[in-house]
């Protein structure tokens, strides 16, 4: 009996990769594409938000940096990226703050990949404040500068706004694209990586068009 039903998952699993490739150019809402409860506001005026939402730690995170990366040289003009890290757990706060550190202090662009690489590609699992500071030092940054903004209200506040956000973005994991406040996709409803930015392209267009 064992052998039918390995070759009947197969069989399934062949079709939906097949299904999945057929909508390339026709995604379908549902399956390929989430609309949210309830839209929620965007960051980035008449043009349409792409947000990712991510966690340090998640090794799928790491994987999609640089189809992102190579996305956003050729993303459609009329789209503006942004990051949001993912609070699903507790313990996801303290990478969260690292993040809105980075960003309070206008280091985010050049510390994001090199913080993603100590954790994936170096496997030092940073997880304290104590932990971080060897990576701060190693990047020329101040731990006593970089912990008074890391416990500023300013940091608090993004922190508590991200936890708020992962809710209403009806999130289940990451990494997970949220189009113009409306619409979530994941690699795994995208069929993978690439085909998550062609999806994202999908619902650029798709949202643009529904603006008023």
């Amino acid at each position: 009996m064992r052998k039918p039903f390995q070759l009947t998952c197969a069989a399934l699993f062949w079709f939906a990769v097949m299904a999945t490739a057929s909508h390339a150019a026709n995604y379908t809402a549902d399956i390929h594409y989430f609309k949210l409860p309830a839209p929620q506001p965007v960051q980035t005026g008449d043009q349409i938000e792409v947000l990712e939402l991510f966690w340090y730690g998640c090794p799928h995170c790491y994987k999609l940096e640089p189809v992102i990366e190579k996305w956003r040289t050729t993303k459609p003009k009329n789209a503006v990226y942004v990051r949001l890290p993912a609070i699903l757990r507790d313990t996801w706060a303290f990478h969260a703050r690292v993040y809105f550190t980075f960003e309070a202090m206008d280091m985010a662009d050049t510390l994001h990949a090199k913080f993603f690489d100590e954790l994936h590609k170096r496997k030092n699992r940073i997880r304290t404040k104590d932990q971080l500071i060897p990576f701060l030092k190693a990047n020329g940054v101040p731990p006593d500068q970089f912990f008074d903004t890391y416990d500023s209200f300013a940091v608090d506040s993004k922190v508590r706004h991200s936890q708020l956000m992962s809710d209403k973005y009806a999130a289940t994991g990451v990494p997970t694209m949220i189009v113009d406040g409306k619409y979530r996709a994941t690699a795994t409803s995208a069929g993978g990586h690439d085909k998550l930015m062609d999806l994202v392209n999908f619902l650029v267009a798709k949202a643009a068009k529904e603006r008023p």
